[in-house]
């Protein structure tokens, strides 16, 4: 099981990651957990470029998307490899690069064959409380972009039936919330959770 947890920057993905790779281990699934940008020498190339001014160039765009889909495919070889039979709990997927690069069509073509999730969660949340959330430290944290990222996730949420949830809530209404998406796809009994 491959779940990716997407959003605008401050939208809570990393915390609900965490939070429901931990909670999938307690309910004894061994869990591994992916962060994009991931940890490879690729990864590290693209934290690097994200802070840069020519990131939102259109020249730094086609770069990162690029290599966006490089460093996807070392992540396709570990899921369908060594991970094999987890659950992988992911702070972002390829639907990152569809609503942060363009074009579109072009971003989905690199991206063929990056791996694909089985539960997509998007944590929707208003940009003025994002920005506040994450301060503004790289260059795609501007509220214009992040309008239209945020209007873009939306958009992809409508045509590939991602689950939204409502990330401008209390941290445990959240997390319940996920918890009652993923319940059922894993056998667990939603009604415990609370």
């Amino acid at each position: 099981m491959y779940i990716c947890f997407e959003g605008i920057d401050g939208s809570g993905k990393t915390t609900h990651s965490v939070l429901t790779a931990e909670w999938l281990r307690e309910n004894g699934y061994r869990v591994f957990t992916v962060r994009e940008p991931t940890d490879s020498r690729i990864g590290g190339l693209i934290r690097e470029m994200l802070s840069s001014p020519d990131a939102r160039t259109p020249d730094g765009q086609r770069i990162l998307a690029l290599l966006f889909a490089a460093d996807r495919l070392t992540l396709r070889s570990k899921i369908e490899g060594e991970w094999s039979g987890s659950v992988v709990v992911s702070d972002r997927c390829y639907y990152s690069s569809m609503v942060y690069q363009e074009p579109a069509e072009w971003v989905s073509e690199i991206n063929r064959f990056a791996p694909q999730p089985d539960i997509v969660i998007l944590l929707d949340l208003d940009v003025e409380l994002a920005m506040e959330r994450c301060g503004g430290t790289d260059e795609f944290e501007d509220p214009s972009f992040l309008s239209r990222v945020r209007e873009r996730y939306l958009e992809l949420a409508d045509k590939n039936e991602f689950y939204i949830v409502d990330a401008a809530r209390g941290l445990n209404i959240i997390q319940r919330d996920i918890r009652r998406i993923i319940a059922p796809h894993l056998g667990i009994c939603p009604d415990g959770i609370r």
